[in-house]
C-alpha cells in the first residue's frame, strides 16, 4: 500500500464520513467540539482515523448530526458487489411445498431492492400469513408457466410474460395450477 492510500476498513470509512459530515455542515473542528462536547484534538484524531470513537463519543456526534448510530454505520458499510455470479447466489429448496428460491440479487443494507427467482412445482401451494414488512413493494414477472397469486383477497392468474405488481400489507398465497412448474422473477422493494 502506498503512503497516501487509506485502508478500506470500517474505521477508515467512518473517519472519512465524520470528516465529510463536519464539512457538509460548514463547521470548524472548534465549532463541532463546542456542539458535541468532545475535545478538538479527539475530533481531529477521529477524522484522521488515528482513533476509534467510543460509543459515547459516537452517540454525541450522531446527536449533533441528527442521525441514529445505526444509520451512520450503515452509511459506511462497504458497497454491495455489482456482479453476483450465479455460482454464489444462495439457493434454498423446500421439498415439502415444492418451492425453490434463488436469491439472484441478495439483500444488502445499502440497497432497498432485491431480486429472487422462484420455482413452484405443479400443484404447489405457499401461503404467507403476513407481509414481512408492511407496504413492501413486489413485482412478479412470470418467466415460464402460470401461477395464481392471492393478494388482498383477490386471485390473480399470472401467465408467462405477465407481471403482477402491488404493495403487500397482509397475507398472500401462491398456487401453481400446472400442468408444469412455474418460474418467476420477484423484485422486492422496501418502503
Amino acid at each position: 500500500m502506498r503512503d497516501h492510500e487509506v485502508p478500506d476498513t470500517v474505521d477508515a470509512r467512518l473517519a472519512a464520513r465524520l470528516g465529510l459530515l463536519r464539512t457538509e455542515h460548514g463547521w470548524s473542528l472548534d465549532e463541532l467540539s463546542h456542539r458535541a462536547g468532545v475535545s478538538r484534538s479527539t475530533l481531529s484524531r477521529l477524522e484522521r482515523g488515528e482513533l476509534s470513537p467510543t460509543t459515547t463519543v459516537l452517540g454525541r456526534l450522531c446527536t449533533v448530526y441528527g442521525r441514529t448510530m445505526s444509520r451512520l454505520l450503515m452509511e459506511v458499510e462497504t458497497e454491495p458487489p455489482q456482479l453476483v455470479p450465479a455460482a454464489v447466489q444462495p439457493v434454498w429448496r423446500d421439498e415439502r411445498s415444492g418451492f425453490l428460491r434463488r436469491s439472484v440479487s441478495p439483500p444488502h443494507a445499502g440497497l432497498r431492492a432485491e431480486i429472487v427467482e422462484g420455482t413452484l412445482d405443479a400443484g404447489a401451494d405457499i401461503a404467507y400469513e403476513n407481509a414481512p414488512v408492511p407496504g413492501v413493494e413486489q413485482h412478479i414477472w412470470v418467466l415460464e408457466g402460470t401461477v395464481e397469486i392471492t393478494v388482498d383477497s383477490t386471485v390473480h392468474t399470472v401467465r408467462q410474460g405477465d407481471c403482477l405488481r402491488f404493495r403487500l400489507r397482509g397475507p398472500s398465497h401462491f398456487h401453481c395450477p400446472g400442468p408444469g412448474p412455474v418460474r418467476y422473477a420477484l423484485m422486492i422493494v422496501l418502503p
